[in-house]
This record gives C-alpha cells, structure tokens and sequence, in this order.
C-alpha cells in the first residue's frame, strides 16, 4: 500500500515562493520515479515536473526556470520547489509516484491534492 502525503500548499501573493512537500511510504522510494500534476478549474490535469530516481528531472515548458522538483531517499520526500508564482499556477497539486515508460512519466499512484492559491 503507497501511500503519499503533501502537505505545504496555500496562499501566497504572486510572485512569491512556495515550497509543497510530499511523503511517501508503502515501497522503496529510492528507486520509484516522482511527479507532480496540477488541476485548475475547468481545465484538465497537466504533469508540472518529474524526476527519476537517479535524480534527472522534466518540466513543463510553462515552469521552467521558476520550478524545481527535488528528491531526499533519506527522508522519502519529494519537493517542489516553485518561485515566481503567477495567479495561472493556482491549482491543485498532486504528488504522484510512478515510472518512466521511455521518456513519458507514467504515475501510479496519487496523494490527495493540495490547493495552492496566488493571488494578484
């Protein structure tokens, strides 16, 4: 059974940071690949950034160079890091584990979602 926490969404004022956190337990993280998409209303759910386990990492082109998805096996932890925020990145976020199939990121399982609001 995996299971995955997140904690560390919000408010924040556009242009902020905010740093979401998620912890996985249930199988050895170590050698899982981690993702998170986000969902804003009415649109459909989009993958923001993935990282394998040997730590090489993807994004949407719409947050490069303001996120950054990291990964500590120590603690189980998966974080993304976002800077910059825009009102267009309110949504909510899910933490997902899964695997690569080729240069795709296929997520298996899902946390819970976290809100993460910016206003203007």
């Amino acid at each position: 059974q995996v299971q995955l926490v997140e904690p560390g969404g919000g408010l924040v004022q556009a242009g902020g940071p905010l740093t979401p956190s998620c912890a996985a337990s249930g199988s050895i993280f170590s050698i899982s690949a981690m993702g998170w998409y986000r969902q804003a209303p009415g649109k459909q759910r989009e993958l923001v950034a993935a990282i394998r386990s040997a730590g090489s990492t993807n994004y949407a082109d719409s947050v490069k160079g303001r996120f950054t998805i990291s990964r500590d096996n120590a603690k189980n932890t998966v974080y993304l890091q976002m800077n910059s925020l825009k009102p267009e990145d309110t949504a909510v976020y899910f933490c997902t584990k899964g695997r690569h199939s080729g240069s795709y990121y296929v997520p298996n399982y899902w946390g819970q979602g976290t809100q993460v609001t910016v206003s203007s």
